[in-house]
């Protein structure tokens, strides 16, 4: 599910071990959707996701996120936990290319058969 909407809120980070002995990291961040009656989203990045996809108050953003709900001693818990970020906007990032002129996108080389041949006459009628 992809949520799209602007960082109101960075909570902090809040960090431990688990039972089985691994350190684990949490960062939970507030999002506002841009709505006619907006809605206020806390959602959660674990671990490396928090260093992948940084984030701070005033980002516009489209969120990708699992909902997941879990019962325990009788109650309910719901846990929003975002997988991938892409901030929108001025700022967003361009992403990677391969393509010497610095154009966007990863284009693969143009076919061998496409490319003029020196010497070559043209048929074609303009």
């Amino acid at each position: 599910m992809e949520i799209k909407g602007k960082i109101i809120q960075v909570l902090p980070a809040q960090g431990g071990v688990s039972k089985a002995g691994k350190d684990w990291k949490k960062q939970e961040y507030v999002l506002e959707t841009q709505e006619t009656y907006p809605k206020k989203i806390c959602f959660n990045f674990f671990n490396e996701r928090i260093d992948q996809y940084p984030m701070s108050v005033g980002d516009e953003v489209v969120v990708s996120v699992d909902i997941e709900s879990r019962e325990f001693n009788g109650r309910w818990y719901t846990d929003v936990r975002g997988f991938k970020v892409e901030k929108v906007g001025a700022g967003a990032p361009v992403p990677p290319s391969n393509d010497p002129l610095g154009l966007p996108g990863d284009f693969p080389p143009a076919p061998a058969d496409l490319t003029p041949t020196p010497g070559a006459t043209d048929d074609l009628p303009f």
